[in-house]
C-alpha cells in the first residue's frame, strides 16, 4: 500500500460525511422552502465535495489494487453509488409528489448505509 493510503482515506471519508449531511440539509431546507436552497455555494458546494469523493475513490482504488468488475464488494459500491445518485436527485427533484421525494430520500439514504456496511466489510452482500 503507498504512503498516500491515509492521506487519500481520510479526504474521501471527510467528503463523504460533507457530502451525505449537505444532501440532507439540501432535502430538508427544500421541504420547508428555505431561501437558502438559492444561494450560490449550496449549488456549487455539491459538485466540489463530489469531485472530490470521485478523485478519492479512484486514487483509493489504485492504491489498494481493487478495481470494480474485478472485486464484487467494489462493483456493489459503484453500483449503489449510482442508486444514491438517482434517489438524490429524484429526492431533491421539487417536480416529484412529495411520496416521491420522501421515498428517494430514504432509499437514497439506504443506499449510503448499504455502501457503508460495504466498505466496512469489504464483502459483497449480493454479487458473491
Amino acid at each position: 500500500m503507498s504512503s498516500l493510503y491515509p492521506l487519500l482515506k481520510h479526504i474521501h471519508l471527510v467528503a463523504i460525511a460533507f457530502s451525505v449531511f449537505l444532501f440532507a440539509f439540501r432535502f430538508y431546507w427544500q421541504n420547508t422552502q428555505s431561501s437558502i436552497m438559492s444561494k450560490k455555494w449550496v449549488k456549487v458546494a455539491p459538485h466540489i465535495i463530489d469531485t472530490i469523493l470521485l478523485v478519492s475513490a479512484i486514487g483509493l482504488c489504485f492504491t489498494i489494487a481493487q478495481y470494480p468488475l474485478a472485486n464484487a464488494w467494489l462493483t456493489e459500491k459503484v453500483i449503489l453509488v449510482i442508486g444514491y445518485i438517482i434517489f438524490g436527485l429524484s429526492a431533491l427533484n421539487i417536480n416529484k409528489s412529495k411520496v416521491v421525494r420522501w421515498s428517494a430520500f430514504g432509499l437514497a439514504i439506504a443506499c449510503i448505509l448499504l455502501i457503508g456496511r460495504i466498505a466496512t466489510s469489504k464483502q459483497a452482500l449480493f454479487l458473491s
